[in-house]
């Protein structure tokens, strides 16, 4: 895979785990190893000029002061040669020692303008640095060369983070998908890297279904009452709610359920993860729980145009804050649109129904005709109408054979009433919208899968946690608060963390449909915002509640769906965190238990 590896070196310890990863990952490949080193002759020369006037008198002498000149100029010159050669040497032994082929550049000039400028200007396949150089102290982060050169560079860049041996310091290599055409293009090195050193692999997709929820929240105080009249928050929150939430999670389903079929094709087996929240901040929290050998990323996201971006957002916080090697991907790749198309195309029983009556002999041509006619137009479900459009699209005419027909009118589903029971995935969070659910249709977990909050319960969890106070949210919805809930809320210190806490759990709460929010629901959402550090106490009742809340333990029954289906793959592994249901629901005398999983992921 890779032909030639560039390696910056300074002899900082950074830069010499560098030298070992390149040593490492040009092994496979008998790939070239370029070690390069730049020195600032020029920028010395400067600063002495700048100081002759400070010179003794007996140098002030023009010729006296030439002849200074050149001896610094000289023995600087002279110097920081024999100090770019010795580092260097160091890589040459080393590669000798392993048989691979070496090259070697110095330069002198601005560190990081003559690395831009011989990357720009050569065919290297990877550029490996040190994220620090000679320079760092005990905050320092990430390093002005590598940043500066990471930003300017279109080559894959391999950033060294750990100053452990770089081949035992982690085992999984992580990747990060959002369905740009750089994350497949890391996505396919890291297939690669995970085939050669046999290393499993995880990929890692987020969607955020709170940003809107928290934007309104802020948007509210400050319109107009005419201007929220025009906003239509109520409307715009019941979208989010019955389409846009469940939308989003379903696409970046899609973007994992690609990612697969294209490691399947070569032959590797993956973990998927998709996690609800802020991406960054997802991935960096299990990234840290993780503790991978590689994170890969791309160098810009699914939003991004490569002309007017340097790193994405996401991408340039992980950089910073990854406890973990950092490979971050210039690489493109845009899986065939056929594959696209399976995986994030859903066919309406209509449009299923009518594809069971094309020939067998032409059904597999006619399915990836009209997949691609759909994708291409931005459909995210193939209807009748849809196939009618195709139909047209490659056989002019068609249309015109269905006068007689009756126009078909889309029936608008309507919000379902609310209901005793709940169906919530245990897999991805989703909130089932009908009773008994067969399968999820995000993740496509089976009915075992998924968990059922009995509001009855959930109201008797309330009771026993103290009085419960109803409150209105930002659009009319109206909402009950636990006492316990509503305390380790107020103790949430800042209050910007404290109402954008809020406004999560307000959002979880409505997806689920609780009846109550309680402290089981409330505390690991608080905890995932603010910090577990940054809280003073909260979510410890004191004795007494406690007593209170375990002697309070409301009988709790199960319903276990009927419904057979598919098993769920074992790479998708749940990933909700059920903190806090211990402490309230417990085995009763039939052995029995409903819990209210909450949306969010085990590290938070």
């Amino acid at each position: 895979m890779f032909k030639k590896i560039y390696v910056p070196v300074d002899n900082s310890e950074y830069s010499n785990q560098a030298i070992e990863m390149a040593l490492a990952l040009a092994a496979p490949w008998n790939a070239t190893v370029v070690g390069s080193h730049v020195y600032a002759a020029k920028m010395h020369d400067y600063r002495f000029k700048q100081m002759e006037y400070t010179l003794p008198e007996e140098y002030q002498d023009e010729n006296e002061l030439a002849r200074q000149r050149k001896i610094h100029d000289s023995l600087i010159t002279m110097g920081l040669q024999l100090i770019s050669d010795s580092y260097l040497d160091v890589l040459q032994r080393r590669c000798e020692a392993a048989g691979l082929p070496y090259e070697r550049k110095t330069f002198d000039g601005k560190h990081y303008k003559v690395l831009v400028e011989d990357i720009a200007t050569s065919d290297y396949d990877l550029v490996i640095m040190g994220a620090l150089g000679i320079g760092a102290v005990k905050d320092s982060v990430i390093g002005s060369v590598c940043e500066r050169v990471t930003r300017r560079v279109q080559r894959d860049v391999l950033v060294i983070k750990h100053l452990q041996d770089p081949m035992t310091c982690g085992d999984t290599i992580m990747v990060g998908v959002d369905g740009s055409p750089q994350c497949f293009g890391g996505l396919r090195t890291a297939i690669a890297l995970s085939k050669t050193f046999h290393k499993p692999l995880e990929v890692v997709s987020v969607y955020d279904p709170f940003l809107h929820y928290v934007a309104f929240n802020g948007i509210v105080d400050v319109l107009s009452e005419q201007a929220a009249k025009v906003f239509r928050f109520k409307e715009q929150e019941q979208l989010h709610e019955e389409i846009i939430d469940t939308g989003l999670a379903k696409i970046y389903q899609s973007h994992l359920e690609v990612a697969r079929e294209i490691a399947e094709a070569e032959g590797v087996e993956m973990k998927l993860t998709l996690l609800p929240g802020k991406a960054f901040e997802k991935i960096l929290q299990h990234a840290r729980k993780v503790q991978p050998w590689l994170l890969v990323l791309g160098r810009i996201g699914i939003h991004s145009q490569a002309s007017e971006m340097d790193l994405g957002s996401n991408t340039e916080n992980l950089l910073r804050l990854a406890p973990c090697n950092v490979l971050l991907s210039s690489r493109t790749y845009v899986p065939p649109i056929d594959l696209r198309a399976e995986e994030s195309i859903n066919w309406s029983p209509e449009a299923e129904e009518r594809m069971e009556r094309v020939p067998p002999l032409v059904k597999g041509i006619a399915r990836t005709a009209i997949l691609r006619f759909a994708m291409e137009r931005g459909h995210s479900v193939v209807t009748s109408d849809v196939v009618e459009q195709a139909m047209e699209a490659f056989m002019p005419g068609y249309t015109s054979k269905m006068i007689g027909k009756v126009a078909k009118v889309l029936a608008i589903e309507h919000v379902r009433a609310e209901h005793q029971l709940t169906y919530i995935c245990d897999v991805c969070g989703y909130t089932a919208r009908v009773e008994n659910p067969v399968q999820c249709p995000v993740c496509q977990a089976t009915a075992e899968h998924f968990q059922v909050i009995d509001r009855a319960v959930v109201e008797a969890i309330a009771a026993a946690e103290g009085t419960t106070l109803e409150e209105v949210t930002f659009d009319g919805r109206k909402l009950k608060w636990s006492a316990e809930a509503r305390r380790v809320l107020r103790d949430v210190a800042d209050a910007y963390l404290r109402r954008r806490a809020k406004a999560r759990i307000e959002k979880v709460a409505r997806m689920q449909k609780v009846a109550v929010i309680t402290r089981a629901l409330a505390l690991p959402l608080i905890e995932e915002t603010v910090g577990s550090d940054r809280l003073d106490a909260v979510g410890s009742p004191d004795d007494a509640a406690a007593e209170e809340l375990v002697e309070a333990r409301p009988t709790v029954r199960v319903l276990t769906p009927v419904h057979p289906g598919r098993s769920q793959p074992q790479e998708v592994q749940p990933h909700l965190n059920w903190t806090g249901a211990d402490g309230q629901l417990n085995e009763v005398a039939a052995g029995r238990v409903v819990v209210a999983p909450t949306l969010h992921s085990r590290e938070g």
